[in-house]
């Protein structure tokens, strides 16, 4: 079953915690670099405390002896589930599946605030399409020794076709229909994601900025 992940991405740690006491059977919690710059190791720690599996999602991209370390610290931590960039090169990705241990860990693929022509401009060159992309810079994570690989939900069904069925696909960018996309280019509904192959669901804002988030949140579970 694809399970569901709350990105609490808030400005301190006191309304994070507040509302994950709201969200009954929650098992795993997002936390972004906003939230983690301002609170740091401690939040970390009160959240595993109340029995939830932290996703810390920093995205590392960095020369491979950084990366590592800091893929290190983030298991000595007790962190479940991390993230490092595939465009940091099969190097790094190497080093920080090495540094993992039980660890969970993800490259991140396309950013769902890409669309061709900004991807187009990060690279360098023409991208015809965006799939391919993400498809190219999993298949590196998975060879490098990557739990999984963070990719759009538009993305979903190509990846789990060219990865098969062992390798966790996390989906962020996820909405609940009619709310907003805002700053996504490619946003999926939570079924959807779930009918493509996704393992895990990033669900933030179509919760966080909810009139209730946790009826929101309820209605995220159902839909699954």
């Amino acid at each position: 079953m694809t399970e569901l992940i709350v990105a609490f991405d808030y400005p301190n740690g006191r309304d994070a915690l507040a509302l994950a006491d709201r969200l009954n059977g929650l098992r795993w919690a997002k936390l972004g670099p906003v939230l983690y710059v301002r609170e740091g190791p401690t939040l970390v720690r009160e959240f595993a405390a109340r029995g939830m599996h932290v996703f810390l999602d920093l995205k590392w991209h960095d020369i491979p002896n950084t990366v590592s370390g800091a893929v290190t610290a983030a298991r000595d931590l007790g962190v479940a589930m991390a993230t490092v960039h595939c465009l940091g090169g099969a190097a790094m990705l190497t080093a920080a599946a090495l540094a993992a241990g039980d660890l969970a860990l993800l490259g991140v693929t396309v950013l769902t605030s890409h669309d061709a022509p900004a991807f187009e401009q990060v690279v360098g060159r023409g991208v015809p399409d965006l799939g391919f992309e993400a498809e190219r810079l999993a298949r590196a994570a998975v060879a490098a020794g990557l739990r999984g690989v963070v990719a759009s939900g538009h993305d979903v069904g190509l990846l789990r076709e060219a990865l098969g069925p062992e390798p966790w696909i996390v989906v962020p960018g996820v909405r609940l229909p009619g709310d907003a996309a805002g700053d996504q280019a490619r946003t999926v509904t939570p079924a959807e994601a779930a009918r493509r192959g996704a393992t895990h669901l990033v669900v933030g804002r179509s919760i966080t900025q909810a009139a209730d988030p946790a009826e929101a949140y309820q209605r995220v579970l159902e839909s699954l």
